[in-house]
């Protein structure tokens, strides 16, 4: 189907059904919103941080949305980076997730760190020597980008940026997402980082999780504006988003292979691994089983990969299992004790070689499901008075060949 020929609508739903919606949304925000004043006001001592874990679940949130929103913008990139018609249609709201769930991520991230009116010191003095300050240039950039992309394909006198954007995008999504990765591959002085192949696995992360993204927020959006969507375009994402999981679980077993084989990182991963500690078993149950094994039967098995509600619930679980993942990266990497003196046994009545403990607290959790609800209410909002949605895909062929 040639996408000259596509017709774009904004959603004309109104009444309880949208206004609920854009509602209920707006009371996430409100949720986070009082959590970031409650919090300025008392000090970071109401949350469950101390000085051994200090990125807590805000941060898990934040870098969830940060990855989803690099990975939302497959669908774009398929379109048109690699010229697979069936899914330029989709190329406006790709975008539209990926603005939306980066803004969302980075109010949890500057709301999160205390003080946002300092932010403006951090854009305006760059240390580059350190990975945060690249990563502000990313955001931005990547922002910029995206927004460029989206006007391209939704103003014609525009049409003359639409391949140089989304190659921009797609290169530049790339880049960010090894940059949010590095922060961890960058940390020398904590076991549980300190490797190169972050980059890379973050890449892969932002592609599952991103595209399960989409596909739940795509089958949502047509199912509520009673939008037609061919069902053989949805299903043939299942072995695409199917080859994602696999390859995810398939560089985090390199990473703990590799990390087995180096002896200053094995007594880490005994701790990780073998159910010496609660993170164990959120990795195993929660990201390996739940995230990654059950979504691949639900996707391959000749019973299930037929059906879009097994593509559904097979999506639903990689978000799950990724933000599982995350925790596990992110709260169990801080958990285990800092390396100060390798080779030296360390003891102190400063908790030195003691396995740190982190329960969240209700505010940090309220400031996560904040930055959630941004990203809602920019989505609902977005296709209500924009044409980021087709007013059918009942057509679309999803065995048309590319150019």
């Amino acid at each position: 189907m040639s996408n000259k020929a596509m017709v774009y609508s904004e959603v004309r739903q109104a009444g309880w059904g949208y206004y609920g919606l854009l509602a209920a949304s707006a009371v996430l925000v409100g949720l986070g919103l009082i959590a970031f004043f409650y919090l300025e006001h008392t000090g970071h001592h109401a949350t469950g941080m101390n000085n051994q874990i200090v990125w807590g679940l805000p941060h898990v949130f934040a870098i969830f949305l940060i990855v989803a929103a690099s990975g939302a913008l497959n669908i774009g990139s398929i379109g048109t980076v690699f010229n697979n018609k069936p899914y330029k249609p989709l190329g406006r709201l790709s975008g539209l997730l990926a603005i939306a769930c980066l803004i969302g991520g980075l109010m949890v991230l500057v709301l999160d760190l205390g003080h946002p009116d300092r932010l403006i010191i951090a854009m305006t003095h760059y240390n580059f020597k350190s990975i945060f300050a690249w990563n502000i240039i990313l955001y931005n950039g990547f922002l910029a980008l995206a927004v460029l992309y989206v006007w391209s394909m939704m103003d014609y006198k525009m049409q003359r940026f639409y391949k140089p954007a989304g190659f921009a995008a797609f290169f530049w999504r790339l880049v960010l997402t090894t940059g949010t990765g590095s922060i961890f591959g960058f940390l020398v002085a904590r076991e549980a980082y300190d490797s190169a192949i972050f980059g890379p696995l973050f890449i892969l992360v932002s592609f599952s999780l991103g595209l399960a993204l989409f596909i739940l927020i795509t089958f949502g959006l047509f199912t509520w504006t009673h939008r037609a969507l061919n069902d053989d375009l949805l299903m043939r994402k299942r072995y695409l988003l199917a080859l994602f999981i696999g390859a995810v679980l398939f560089f985090e077993a390199i990473f703990h292979v590799t990390a087995l084989y180096a002896a200053e990182h094995s007594h880490f991963e005994r701790f990780m691994l073998s159910g010496q500690s609660g993170y164990s078993l959120w990795f195993w149950i929660g990201h390996v089983l739940i995230g990654s094994i059950v979504p691949l039967f639900l996707l391959l098995l000749p019973m299930c990969r037929g059906q879009v509600r097994s593509l559904l619930m097979a999506s639903a679980l990689v978000l799950i299992g990724s933000f599982i993942q995350l925790y596990v990266i992110i709260i169990g990497g801080q958990a285990y004790p800092l390396t100060l003196f390798p080779n030296a046994e360390v003891e102190s009545t400063f908790f030195d070689g003691v396995i740190n403990s982190y329960v969240p607290s209700l505010w940090e959790l309220m400031l996560g499901i904040g930055g959630v609800g941004v990203t809602l209410v920019m989505i609902v909002i977005g296709v209500k008075v924009l044409r980021f949605l087709p007013v059918s895909l009942a057509q679309a062929n999803p065995d048309e060949d590319t150019d």
